[in-house]
């Protein structure tokens, strides 16, 4: 069997999110199944070869196009449906999308199988989330019509297999359910290490920490307006709160100018951080030394980072909406991130009863081993197989 795979999300110069999915799930796959031909599709106008030829083994093969990537996807793909790319990979049985992209493909009266991820459906649900540009490469993408044409389709939680039945009426028997793996291998984190952290980044004593993009859909401005309110309150007492930290850490998103007017007007601006885009050993650091992990957000298809943070004992607080529920389980606080009052009780408790912080950690340390690229990548194969 020849199997096609649209690798381009791994031309991304900081990995995140989709990108580590592909990046994590491939590896895997590709440990895992010796046998079948595995052609690789990539476009890059730079010289990346250093990067990709990790991917380059036995049963699988780099094949790529140098062309400008708007080029490429607006007036090739979009326009000129050309080139077809699982031509490109001299023909492959089943072409693999692991998220959306401009991909102009044989019909399926070819043969050809079509399998599409689909991490989340935000920008069909919380629209007014998104930049104008966003909103404009959505729409351009075509994904409705995508969707309906693919053979099958992978969602990484039910709340998203609920979303393709609702807002795009994709048939249920048609959406195969395979979460994601846990994208943190959990190691002893040196004194040494985070000592030279803190310098860097210039900050002492406990700290809440968010991690994720910096935008509407993360609801940072009700995180921030209940960690106003947990200052304010008195029922820590000044001098526990006197170093409590709000550590935001992630690459900036769009439409976040409220965001920043929220963090320019709290009265302890000076202790909320943005540290930008944190690497991963950066992000491990920080998972062992926040005091609880805040995830307030309106809408996630998966949600690694609160996963990440259960990974290393890290208590966590977040949304009972979406995915989220289904992926802590029992191992976090939930609430409702359109009330910051809930928002703020659940950290004041996080922060104030240890029996409680030692059950959730004992429940995060059992919640994580449900998750493993390794079971993502056997439901994977099973299903490549089914096609066959």
């Amino acid at each position: 069997m020849k199997i096609g795979i649209d690798i381009r999300v791994l031309m991304d110069k900081q990995y995140s999110g989709i990108s580590e999915y592909t990046a994590n799930l491939l590896a895997a796959i590709l440990r895992q199944d010796k046998s079948t031909d595995y052609r690789l599709f990539y476009n890059s106008w730079e010289n990346l070869s250093s990067k990709l030829e990790k991917w380059q083994g036995s049963n699988s093969r780099l094949i790529g196009t140098h062309i400008p990537n708007k080029l490429f996807n607006y007036l090739l793909q979009k326009i000129f449906k050309w080139p077809r790319l699982d031509q490109v990979l001299g023909g492959v049985d089943l072409f693999w999308s692991p998220h959306f992209n401009f991909t102009s493909l044989s019909s399926v009266k070819s043969g050809l199988k079509k399998i599409i991820t689909v991490h989340d459906l935000s920008f069909l649900r919380y629209g007014e989330f998104f930049s104008w540009r966003k909103n404009f490469w959505h729409r351009a993408l075509g994904i409705k019509k995508s969707l309906r044409e693919a053979t099958m389709i992978v969602a990484v939680s039910e709340n998203t297999k609920n979303d393709l039945v609702e807002l795009v009426g994709i048939p249920a028997d048609k959406i195969r359910v395979i979460y994601a793996g846990n994208n943190i291998v959990v190691r002893t984190i040196k004194r040494e290490e985070q000592a030279d952290f803190l310098r860097r980044y210039q900050f002492q004593g406990q700290f809440i920490l968010y991690l994720g993009n910096i935008e509407p859909r993360k609801n940072i401005v009700g995180l921030i307006a209940a960690y106003d309110n947990l200052r304010r309150s008195d029922q820590l007492g000044k001098k526990r709160l006197g170093d409590l930290k709000l550590i935001l850490a992630g690459a900036n998103g769009w439409k976040n100018r409220q965001i920043y007017q929220a963090w320019n007007n709290s009265p302890y601006r000076d202790d909320i951080k943005f540290l930008g885009y944190v690497n991963q050993a950066d992000r491990e650091i920080l998972y062992s030394l926040a005091s609880v992990f805040a995830y307030p957000s309106f809408y996630e298809g998966f949600g690694f980072p609160p996963l990440e943070a259960l990974s290393y004992g890290l208590p966590v607080v977040c949304s009972n909406i979406s995915s989220l529920p289904e992926i802590v389980g029992k191992a976090a606080l939930t609430v409702n991130p359109f009330r910051i009052e809930q928002i703020t009780e659940a950290l004041e408790l996080v922060l104030t009863d240890e029996t409680l912080r030692q059950n959730l950690i004992r429940e995060g340390y059992q919640r994580v081993q449900l998750f493993s690229w390794d079971k993502t990548a056997t439901e994977y194969l099973k299903l490549f197989k089914s096609l066959s």
